[in-house]
This record gives C-alpha cells, structure tokens and sequence, in this order.
C-alpha cells in the first residue's frame, strides 16, 4: 500500500526555521509531481511548493518564494521542505501530496490531481 508520511512540524519562533519531510513508501516509477500544500484555521488548503520527482524545475506559491526550499532524496524516496524566515502566517497543518505525471507549471496543477495525501504535520509560528 502507497502511504506518505509527514514529520518535522513543531513550534518555531519568527525568523525560525524547519524542515518537514515527506517519506513516501510502496511507490514504483518516477512519474509523478511531490506538493507540499497547507491549510491554516478557518481557511482553504493552499499550495505551498512542488516538484517532479524525475526532474525539472520546483515551482512555489508567491508568499513562501525565496524562503522555502523543496527538494528529493531519491534513495530515500523522500521529499522536504526547507522553511526559513517563517512568519506567524506560516502557521498551518502542513500536507505533502502526490499527483500522477509530469507536469511544468506544478502551481496550478489541481488539487484534485492529487490522489495521494499524507496525514498532515502542524507548523506553529509564534510572533
């Protein structure tokens, strides 16, 4: 059975930073996108960064370029979000998911492309 499990949320002071990793386990092939999206209180859940996991360029949202870093480890068939200068508005439950294919512009891939969802990690960002 195909599962992704998230760790590495916690509470974090602003200006902080976290890594959360995204382990996927019982997956063959390569082509599929990894994203990492969050949902904050009372609000939709919002793409954050993706990738291709076979290749190319990561895509991000707006609000989290230049402080977020996604990346893989193939051995470890494993994705991560690297999260510096966090802000108080950064505070969600962070989900990494999976989507079949290839895809250039990951960002405005459909969340319902996404057919494989971990169960979720909470980041805390206090001002």
């Amino acid at each position: 059975q195909v599962q992704l499990v998230e760790s590495g949320g916690g509470l974090v002071q602003a200006g902080g930073s976290l890594r959360l990793s995204c382990a996927a386990s019982g997956r063959t092939g390569s082509n599929y996108v990894m994203g990492w999206f969050r949902q904050a209180p009372g609000k939709e859940r919002e793409f954050v960064a993706g990738l291709n996991w076979r290749g190319g360029s990561p895509d991000y949202a707006d609000s989290v370029k230049g402080r977020f870093t996604i990346s893989r480890d193939y051995a470890k068939n494993t994705v991560y979000l690297q999260m510096d200068s966090l802000k108080p508005e950064d505070t969600a439950v962070y989900y990494c998911a999976a989507a079949p294919g290839y895809y250039f512009s990951i960002k405005l891939l459909p969340m319902g492309r996404y057919d494989l969802w971990g169960q979720g990690t909470q980041v805390t960002v206090s001002s």
